[in-house]
């Protein structure tokens, strides 16, 4: 099930830029940079709101409009599903608003996704992941609402939400460093805190189980996830493939008598979105 982004909310409330505890309505220099921007807002794909930013920004270097344009650019890359230019625009969205939550938390949701076991640069990537996480943890039950039309009880959901995403952030983060505790308090608390479940989250609880040889419990995350839509990636699904995984490593558990810790590794799997 689709999350609501938080980001997206505060961009329809009023097109704000600025995530501090007091929203200040951006303001255009002249019509021609307003309708500059609308053509980023307005733009019917990633590769046009791409291009329409950039214009917007060579244009008017100094708009009021930058921290959303570059918002909305990283959100487009992240569409594309390019990670590496979807970095570099979260990066300078982040230079003009430290406290921008939507990219905050995509990068913080990201990075560890994108981060292989063996890379060189791993703890330094999981690093900077954990930093956005946690700037966003802070920033979050202090950001005022964008729109007095959005009820209070609303933003409250809304903020909750975001919670929730940066709690799976965090899950991923401490996946990557096998730190499966802390994933699955994580996960947990992601589910706990979002409005409605959700597939990837459940997922990646499963995988938490089964890395920590929990197989009921993963086969149980698995199953809810399956309920939910599954984790598609063309016509596999991935909840589908680990709970049979998960099915036949219990299984083979127990047939025979159980191994010494840390002598049989735990299965291990990438999060994956499709």
């Amino acid at each position: 099930m689709a999350k609501t982004c938080f980001a997206i909310v505060v961009a329809a409330g009023l097109a704000i830029g600025a995530w501090g505890q007091q929203p200040q309505q951006p303001q255009a220099k002249s019509k021609k940079e307003l309708d500059a921007f609308m053509a980023v807002r307005n733009a019917p794909d990633p590769d046009s709101r791409i291009k329409a930013a950039e214009d917007l920004l060579h244009k008017y270097a100094d708009t009021q409009f930058k921290d959303l344009a570059l918002q909305m650019e990283t959100m487009a890359y992240q569409q594309k599903n390019d990670f590496d230019n979807m970095l570099i625009a979260g990066e300078r969205t982040l230079e003009v608003n430290p406290d921008n939550v939507g990219v905050l938390i995509t990068l913080a949701a990201a990075i560890p996704q994108r981060t292989r076991e063996h890379d060189l640069d791993k703890d330094e990537k999981l690093s900077k992941a954990e930093k956005y996480a946690t700037r966003a943890q802070t920033v979050i039950p202090n950001i005022a609402k964008p729109n007095p039309q959005i009820t209070d009880d609303e933003w409250t959901g809304y903020k909750k939400s975001a919670m929730s995403q940066v709690h799976e952030a965090l899950g991923r983060i401490a996946f990557a460093r096998k730190n499966f505790p802390a994933a699955e308090k994580s996960f947990q608390t992601a589910l706990e805190l979002a409005p409605q479940p959700d597939a990837m989250v459940l997922y990646q609880l499963g995988l938490t189980y089964a890395a920590e040889t929990k197989y009921d419990e993963a086969i149980g995350a698995f199953d809810r996830s399956m309920a939910l839509g599954g984790v598609k990636v063309g016509n596999r699904d991935l909840a589908a493939e680990k709970k049979a995984a998960a099915v036949k490593a219990k299984l083979a558990g127990a047939s025979k008598p159980a191994a010494p810790a840390g002598q049989e590794p735990p299965p291990q799997g990438e999060p994956k979105r499709p």
